[in-house]
């Protein structure tokens, strides 16, 4: 693809801005679902929100390590409206698989070492906290996850500030995930803080990778 035709393919379309209107109204959807306690609202809303943003990437010629990141996270969000066992593990794998897609994304760009401390010292002692109180069959898996999960953080930061937030806000929303395996006390509406942690961390991530890539001048984000 030449130079100009992916300069074109970043320029804000009438699809895009249907597409990210879309999202923004599925996340208000799943959001005031949560808030009201409609299950229903948020079983609906929920799957629509990462296939609406990937498919708004794609219309501004994303890069194919951010559409795989997004559609693997669709692939945990569904599963994870069950409440079994196994598809909370199969949802934590799909998850897994697009952080390494991310990890990809950000390659070899230059991060902070301060900040890489501050991440591993966090990474530490979250996993020294929860460890007693995690199903024992969990905690081998949430270990590692929580790792992979804390690079694509840092490693986001290499994207610039949103991406760096998105990373943050990802670390956030699963920590909140975890807290509740571990039968911490939680905040009131659970579920809602992690859903609005984890919709604005994948849409700061979508964004920052955009903004890197096309600058914020041929973007919506």
């Amino acid at each position: 693809m030449s130079t100009a035709t992916t300069a074109a393919r970043a320029v804000p379309t009438t699809a895009s801005r249907a597409l990210l209107a879309a999202f923004g109204l599925a996340a208000a959807l799943d959001l005031g679902s949560l808030l009201a306690g409609a299950e229903l609202g948020h079983q609906i809303a929920k799957p629509l929100l990462l296939p609406l943003l990937a498919a708004y990437a794609v219309t501004l010629g994303a890069p194919k390590p951010l559409t795989a990141a997004l559609l693997l996270g669709w692939g945990g969000d569904v599963l994870l409206l069950s409440d079994a066992d196994w598809a909370f593990l199969a949802g934590m794998g799909s998850f897994a698989a697009g952080h390494v897609c991310y990890l990809v994304l950000f390659g070899r760009r230059r991060t902070s070492p301060a900040l890489g401390a501050l991440y591993a010292a966090t990474l530490a002692t979250t996993v020294v906290l929860l460890w007693p109180d995690l199903p024992a069959g969990l905690r081998i898996p949430v270990a590692g996850y929580s790792l992979l999960l804390t690079a694509m953080a840092y490693r986001a930061s290499s994207l610039g500030l949103l991406a760096g937030l998105g990373g943050s806000l990802f670390l956030l929303s699963d920590t909140l995930i975890a807290t509740g395996v571990a039968g911490w006390p939680r905040l009131p509406a659970p579920d809602f803080w992690v859903m609005l942690t984890y919709i604005a961390a994948q849409y700061l991530l979508t964004a920052g990778a955009l903004r890197t890539m096309y600058g914020e001048r041929r973007t919506t984000v």
